[in-house]
């Protein structure tokens, strides 16, 4: 088994960019705690949440080549280009997992942590399996656990500093759940004549286009409702996290006011779901930057 094929099917960019939220959680919650402490609860904590969401990742390739999906669509993944055997992939999930769930209670025995970061641990790897083995297919409920997978690092890197979480760390998750969750509705909404062949139950498909489009909104809404209210919480640097958040909220507002457009088109959605992604991006940093201590 080959050590590049093996990291390949990890999704190693995904997995990173997943493990940001480890890490802004953690500066987020940083007041107090030993800069060497960090620095370790920096390290375990991005480790185990890139193993867990890589084994995610594997998982999910192992059903959709079975299902005969990604021999369509992506055959140039490890599995269906047969660079790797569905036995080694499974071989590499449950490594991965196992690794990230361990790194997760050596991480909580070394520093007394309790057992709420292996349950957060754990939790994430069951619901990885969850979507890739019936999520994917149930459409809302597969949107809901995308948004919570990538929003889950928040609170799992707040809960490695201090138990008692912020406030202000469960508006951040808020804000990234539900704009993420707008996302994953519209791309239903973008997809959908793909979607009806591939049996997919997106809400797009169940309720039709435009009521989709109107929860889309809704969640688009409490993600802006949200991103505000850290302001007055004690974020450490609220004045950064002001400069950056209203860029966020105009790229979300201008997503917003193109789903009032009547008659939306695959270009349309297309286009909402690419400021959707900006703005879930600007609130990372936004995020990132209420760290910076003043």
């Amino acid at each position: 088994m080959k050590f590049k094929v093996s990291f390949e099917i990890l999704r190693p960019i995904n997995d990173i960019m997943g493990s940001l939220t480890v890490v802004i959680g953690l500066l987020n919650t940083r007041r107090g705690i030993d800069p060497i402490i960090l620095i370790i609860n920096l390290i375990l904590g991005v480790l185990a949440y890139f193993l867990i969401a890589g084994s995610g990742m594997v998982i999910n390739d192992i059903y959709d080549y079975k299902s005969g999906i990604d021999i369509i669509n992506r055959p140039e993944r490890p599995l269906p280009s047969e660079r790797l055997t569905v036995k080694q992939a499974i071989i590499i999930y449950s490594v991965t997992l196992s690794i990230g769930i361990i790194i997760s209670i050596i991480h909580s025995v070394i520093f007394e942590l309790g057992f709420l970061n292996i349950i957060l641990a754990v939790f994430f790897g069951f619901i990885g399996w969850l979507y890739a083995a019936w999520g994917k297919k149930s459409g809302f409920f597969g949107n809901i656990i995308v948004s919570v997978s990538f929003s889950i690092g928040l609170i799992y890197g707040a809960v490695l500093n201090n138990s008692a979480i912020p406030l202000y760390i469960y508006f951040f998750f808020s804000t990234s759940f539900f704009l993420l969750l707008a996302r994953e509705i519209i791309k239903g909404c973008e997809d959908i004549e793909g979607d009806k062949e591939q049996g997919v139950k997106t809400l797009a498909i169940q309720i039709g286009i435009k009521k989709a489009t109107l929860f889309s909104m809704i969640s688009a809404l409490l993600a802006i409702l949200f991103f505000v209210l850290p302001l007055f919480t004690p974020i450490i640097n609220p004045i950064l996290f002001l400069i950056s958040m209203i860029c966020g909220l105009v790229i979300v507002i201008f997503a917003i006011i193109l789903m009032l457009k009547k008659n939306l088109v695959k270009k349309d959605f297309s286009k909402i779901s690419l400021l959707l992604k900006i703005g879930a991006f600007l609130g990372l940093i936004a995020f990132i930057l209420a760290s910076i201590l003043k």
